[in-house]
């Protein structure tokens, strides 16, 4: 709810637009931006275009909730593109891509969230830097920041754990994808229900190096404490088990992914025995207005939400949750798992094998996220907005 769009991607959209449009390789006049995605990157990419005057293309697969698309219709995106498949077919997003390249050429440009650095680059400079803030206003001397848990998605807010280990060298980042569709985990593929985590490839931008395990979290797991988070008789439930009324009115603003976060977080906690001196921290990525046809799809299928199901629920998915489909992930199974990018990115993607040998260099990273680069593109900006007769020029006024 804190987001003009309901989720955290319209920051990230931002990162990719903005430096190409301040530089000049985006023409609003002439081209239009794609937005290819599994539904919220699109989603704040169509925001950011609403409120600069440019033309957005969304993509992304058919199967996804029904309010994106309607969200999408609403704010007047230019072109709405549905791909075959549901959450986990991000291949079939490139094809449509390299499609919509080879058709329209210079007429459009591919912000790609998946190999874009600006993503990691807002998330590094913003998420992680806010959340160091929250943990320095907010937790007494003598706690520790522990812990960053994200979903791997296109790997832009992971990179804020990049951000947060350089100010908390004993943190664990945490990956958390789908038990039902296991790329980290264990190279595995599948269709799974978490909307919003991307899979069955490695983003460009996953600095894997940083990552110290990557979690597989049942979406079985997630979609049912979905509805003891949301219906009448898991309130009821939670309740029960003293949860108060505060917290349980704020239980709507956690979506799908948020509630697979959480899930991950327990395990990371119980796995590596943290105590209450140990915080961890993870984004709530969208909130539950864009899953009401979720719930109502969850119970034309399992049938109305009981009160002993809601004990069951919390029973078995939340006291229950264990340290199963954990994998800690050695220097070796990181070096691995850059490798993995080899076949989606230089192989179909177009990346040479150089390109990608570079990204394993620790100091790539640092000249990624430095401060100078946001720098540059903030001199950039106020430029552009001088252009533009949005700001002053300087000795005027």
């Amino acid at each position: 709810e804190w987001f003009p769009t309901g989720a955290h991607k319209v920051g990230a959209a931002y990162g990719c637009l903005v430096p190409r449009l301040v530089t000049g390789a985006f023409d609003p006049d002439t081209q239009k931006a794609v937005w290819p995605s599994t539904g919220n990157y699109c989603r704040g990419g169509a925001y950011d275009c609403a409120l600069l005057a440019c033309p957005a293309v969304a993509i992304l697969p058919e199967g996804m909730s029904r309010e994106r698309f309607d969200w999408l219709e609403e704010i007047g995106t230019d072109e709405i593109i549905a791909t075959p498949g549901t959450e986990s077919n991000v291949k079939e997003i490139y094809d449509k891509c390299h499609e919509l390249r080879k058709e329209r050429g210079d007429g459009i440009v591919v912000f790609n969230q998946f190999e874009e650095f600006g993503n990691a680059i807002w998330h590094y400079h913003v998420t992680g830097s806010f959340v160091d803030e929250v943990f320095a206003g907010h937790f007494a001397d003598g706690r520790r920041l522990s812990g960053w848990v994200s979903a791997t998605g296109s790997a832009g807010t992971l990179a804020a754990g990049d951000f947060l280990r350089s100010r908390h060298p004993g943190i664990r980042v945490v990956a958390t994808e789908a038990l039902q569709c296991p790329t980290l985990f264990s190279l595995g593929f599948g269709e799974h229900r978490i909307e919003g985590i991307g899979d069955k490839h490695v983003p460009w931008i996953h600095n894997t190096r940083n990552t110290d395990m990557v979690a597989a979290i049942d979406d079985e797991q997630t979609m049912q404490l979905m509805r003891l988070f949301n219906e009448e008789a898991g309130h009821d439930c939670l309740r029960r088990e003293g949860v108060d009324e505060a917290t349980l009115a704020r239980l709507p603003t956690i979506g799908i992914s948020g509630i697979c976060n959480l899930v991950a977080g327990i395990k990371a906690a119980r796995y590596y025995d943290m105590d209450g001196r140990d915080v961890i921290f993870t984004p709530l990525t969208d909130a539950m207005e864009l899953y009401a046809s979720r719930l109502q799809e969850m119970e034309a299928h399992c049938g109305p939400y009981t009160p002993r199901l809601a004990d069951q629920h919390f029973a078995r998915y939340l006291l229950g949750t264990t340290t199963d489909h954990l994998r800690e992930l050695s220097y070796a199974d990181r070096k691995a798992l850059h490798h993995f990018k080899y076949f989606t990115w230089v192989e179909q993607q177009g990346r040479s094998a150089d390109e990608l040998r570079e990204l394993w260099d620790p100091d790539f990273w640092r000249e990624v996220f430095s401060d100078d680069v946001v720098a540059q593109w903030d001199r950039l900006i106020e430029e552009f907005n001088r252009g533009t007769g949005l700001l002053p020029v300087a000795g005027e006024g």
